[in-house]
C-alpha cells in the first residue's frame, strides 16, 4: 500500500480553502482501487460556516451522493449542522427513509448534493478528519474462517473491530454503543467485519497515513501467506465463443428487460480464475463486500457448455432467493447476472450501460483476486444471504426502483460506424454517442485511434476492404461490448472526374471496392451478430448520384447505385430477421473531407455564384452539414422508424434534379 502524500502538494490545496486538505487526502484514497471502487468509501472533516445571521454553525462537511473520492470536489462536500447529526444519533430507532429526508433537513445548502448514508457516524466521531475505505485486503482477511481472529493479531488494541451490521443508522448506533466508554485516543482505526476500515485524527494526513499503515499490514500478511493464491492462464477467445456471447447478451436483455452490453474477459486473471474447478461454486458464495451487491448483485452466475441455458438457471435461482427473504415491501429486481463465470473460458460481464460494464468489471477483478487469497487463509467466507439481500434490496435502493430510471435513447445498444474519421461518419459517431450506445468507430486513417478519449467508444484502424480486417475488427467490438445492433455503413470517397474515355481500370475498380465492395464485406461480417441484436438496423450512406448522376463520375455514381440496390436486396433479406435495412442520399455536405475552400470556390464560379449562394443552392435555400445528415441517421435507426425498411431518404436541402 504506497502512501502518496506531497506535503508541498498538500500545502497548495490547504492554501486554496478550508476544504483544500479533505479534497486532497479523499483524491489520494480514492486514487487506489484497492482501497475505494466506483463511489465506494466516504471521507469528512469537521468545521465551521457562518450563517445568514452573521453566526457561526459547527458544521460535518461529507461526501455527498454521486460524489467519487478519487474526483471529488470542494462542493462535494456538503455542510450538515454537527449538532443536529448528533442528536440523530442519540434516537433509539430511525428508518433509513426517514434518515435521509433528516440528512437533506440538517443542510445548510439545500441545493447540496445528499449527505452520505454515514453522515450520522462520521459526526459521532469525535475527531475533525475521518476516512473511510473499503480496503481489499482488510475486508479479504475478514472474509475468512479465521479473519477476526487474524485482524485482532495483526492490530491489537490499535484498531476496534466490530462485527458486520447494515450501513446507515444502525451502525452508528454500534459504533455509539460500542465506544460509550472508550477514550477515542486509544485506537488509531475500527473495522467493519465483511465491510471496510474507518481512519481518524484532528490532521489530514495523520488519519491518511494510518489508513494507508494499517492496510498496508494487511496487505503484508496476504503477501506472506497468500501470494501464489491468484491463479493466471492463457486462453484465446474463438468465433464460435463470439458467437455464444452475443447469444448470452441477447438472453441477458430478456431477462433485465431491455439492451444490455456484455463483455468477455480471457485475460490472464480471469482465465486463470475460470479454469479452477469450483470456480462456479466460489462466485456464487457472495461479494468481497456487501456494498458491492448494489452494482453486481449477490452472487454470480456459472455458465458451462450451454451458456444460455444457464443464465435462465440463474433466473430461477434469483427468483427464489428473492422469494426466501423478502417482504410484501419488496419489489424483485431484474433477474439478469452482472458476472459470470464461464468455466475453462474467462470472465464475463453483463450490464445496461457502459459506465455500469466498467463498474462490473472492476469490482469482479478485485472480487476473484480477494476470494483466491481467502481460499488460501482457508476458505471464502462471504456474508449469508439474508445480510446481502438486505444491501441489494435496501430501502435506498427500492426507492430509487420506484422512481425509475430513464434510458437513453440507444443505452444498451452497440453501433459500428465505418469511415469514422471525419464527416458524416465521426458526426454519427457523436451523435449516437449522445443518445446512450456505446459505438465502434472504424476508419483507415490512422488519427481515428487518437479521436477521442471516450472509454464507450472503441477506434479501430480498419481498412474495409479487406475482409480478414474486418474479422478481426468485429471481433474486437463483440469482445468488448457483447454485439452488434446498428450499423452505418458510411466509408466511401469520391474518385477525381473522368469521363468514360478517360476512365482508366484503376480508377473504376478502387471507386467499386470501396464504395460497393466493402459495404457488403462490412454487412457480411456483422450479419451474425445483428441477428441476434437488439432493434437491429443498418443505414447505407449512398450519394444524390444515385437518383440523379452528373457526367464525369462514372466510377462513383455506378457505385454507389450498386450500394443502394445491395441495400435493397439486404432489407428483403433480412426482414424476416427483424433487421431494418435503409439508405440515405446526402447532397452538398460541405464540411466533409470532399469538399475545402478551393474547391468550395471553383465549384461556386462555375456556376457564377458566390460560395454562400452555392451552399444553399437547394430547393429549401439551406446549408447541411455532416450533423444534420448523422441526426437523420439517427433517427432512421431509432424507433421512430421501427415500421421502415428498403427505403431511400435523401438528405440533401431538396434536389431540383431529384425532385
Amino acid at each position: 500500500m504506497k502512501n502518496r502524500w506531497d506535503t508541498e502538494l498538500a500545502k497548495k490545496f490547504a492554501a486554496e480553502s478550508e476544504l483544500g486538505l479533505r479534497v486532497y487526502s479523499s483524491n489520494l484514497l480514492g486514487a487506489d482501487p484497492d482501497l475505494v471502487l466506483h463511489g465506494g468509501g466516504n471521507t469528512s472533516v469537521k468545521g465551521e460556516v457562518k450563517d445568514v445571521f452573521g453566526q457561526l454553525q459547527k458544521v460535518l462537511f461529507v461526501k455527498g451522493s454521486g460524489w467519487d473520492l478519487r474526483t471529488i470536489e470542494e462542493q462535494g462536500f456538503p455542510p450538515v449542522r454537527l449538532d443536529y447529526l448528533q442528536r440523530l444519533g442519540a434516537l433509539d430507532s430511525l428508518s433509513d427513509s426517514e434518515m435521509m429526508r433528516q440528512l437533506r433537513l440538517a443542510l445548510l445548502d439545500p441545493s447540496g448534493p445528499t449527505p452520505s448514508v454515514e453522515a450520522i457516524l462520521h459526526a459521532l466521531i469525535p475527531h475533525k478528519y475521518v476516512d473511510h475505505t473499503h480496503a481489499d485486503a482488510v475486508v479479504t482477511i475478514s472474509n475468512s474462517p479465521n479473519g477476526e481472529q487474524i485482524l485482532w493479531e495483526l492490530y491489537g488494541e490499535e484498531v476496534l473491530i466490530l462485527p458486520y451490521i447494515m450501513p446507515g443508522f444502525i451502525l452508528a448506533r454500534q459504533v455509539a454503543a460500542a465506544t460509550s466508554d472508550l477514550d477515542w485516543s486509544s485506537i488509531r482505526g475500527i473495522i467493519l467485519l465483511h465491510h471496510g476500515i474507518f481512519t481518524f485524527d484532528d490532521d489530514a494526513r495523520a488519519s491518511y497515513d494510518a489508513m494507508i499503515e494499517l492496510v498496508d499490514r494487511a496487505e503484508q500478511f496476504l503477501q506472506e501467506h497468500a501470494s501464489t493464491a491468484v491463479s493466471c492462464a492463457a486462453v484465446a477467445g474463438t468465433e464460435c465463443d463470439l458467437l455464444t456471447l452475443a447469444a448470452m447478451r441477447k438472453a441477458a436483455g430478456a431477462q433485465f428487460g431491455g439492451p444490455v452490453l456484455a463483455r468477455f474477459d480471457h485475460a490472464e486473471e480471469a482465465a486463470g480464475f475460470a479454469m479452477r474447478d469450483n470456480a462456479g461454486e466460489l462466485a456464487t458464495r457472495g461479494p468481497l463486500t456487501p456494498d458491492h451487491t448494489i452494482h453486481c448483485k449477490a452472487f454470480a452466475a456459472r455458465l458451462g457448455a450451454d451458456p444460455v441455458s444457464d443464465l435462465e438457471d440463474f433466473a430461477a435461482i434469483y427468483r427464489r432467493y428473492f422469494d426466501e427473504f423478502s417482504t410484501t415491501n419488496h419489489q424483485c429486481l431484474d433477474t439478469m447476472p452482472r458476472y459470470a463465470v464461464w468455466q475453462g473460458k474467462g470472465m464475463v460481464y453483463f450490464a445496461a450501460n457502459h459506465q455500469r460494464l466498467q463498474i462490473v468489471e472492476d469490482i469482479s477483478s478485485h472480487t476473484i483476486r480477494a476470494i483466491q487469497q481467502a481460499e488460501a487463509l482457508g476458505g471464502w467466507q462471504a456474508l449469508p444471504r439474508s445480510d446481502l439481500f438486505e444491501v441489494e434490496h435496501w430501502e435506498l435502493e427500492q426507492a430509487k426502483l420506484k422512481a425509475g430510471n430513464k434510458r437513453g435513447k440507444f443505452e444498451g445498444q452497440v453501433a459500428l460506424v465505418s469511415g469514422a474519421a471525419s464527416g458524416i461518419g465521426k458526426a454519427c459517431v457523436e451523435a449516437l454517442r449522445k443518445q446512450g450506445a456505446v459505438v465502434a468507430a472504424l476508419d483507415i486513417a490512422p488519427e481515428i485511434l487518437s479521436a477521442s478519449n471516450d472509454p464507450a467508444l472503441l477506434p479501430l484502424q480498419c481498412d474495409v476492404t479487406c475482409t480478414e480486417a474486418i474479422r478481426e475488427a468485429v471481433a474486437r467490438v463483440v469482445c468488448k461490448f457483447g454485439g452488434i445492433d446498428l450499423l452505418v455503413s458510411n466509408a466511401g470517397n469520391f474518385p477525381a472526374s473522368a469521363s468514360l474515355g478517360q476512365l482508366d481500370d484503376k480508377t473504376w475498380q478502387q471507386s467499386l471496392d470501396l464504395n460497393l465492395s466493402s459495404h457488403m464485406k462490412l454487412l457480411r461480417a456483422c450479419l451474425p451478430f445483428l441477428e441476434l441484436g437488439f432493434k437491429p438496423a443498418v443505414i447505407m450512406v449512398g450519394s444524390k448520384n444515385v437518383p440523379a448522376p452528373g457526367p464525369g463520375a462514372a466510377a462513383y455514381s455506378t457505385a454507389k447505385a450498386g450500394l443502394t440496390q445491395l441495400a435493397r436486396v439486404a432489407a428483403l433479406e433480412l426482414g424476416a430477421s427483424g433487421i431494418r435495412v435503409n439508405t440515405v442520399h446526402p447532397n452538398a455536405v460541405y464540411d466533409t473531407a470532399l469538399w475545402n475552400d478551393e474547391v468550395l470556390a471553383q465549384r461556386a464560379a462555375h456556376y457564377g455564384k458566390s460560395v454562400e449562394d452555392y451552399r444553399k443552392s437547394n430547393v429549401l435555400r439551406t446549408e447541411l452539414n455532416s450533423a444534420d445528415v448523422a441526426n437523420s441517421i439517427v433517427a432512421l435507426l431509432g424507433d421512430e422508424f421501427a415500421k421502415t425498411t428498403g427505403e431511400q431518404i435523401a438528405i440533401d436541402g431538396g434536389n431540383d434534379r431529384v425532385i
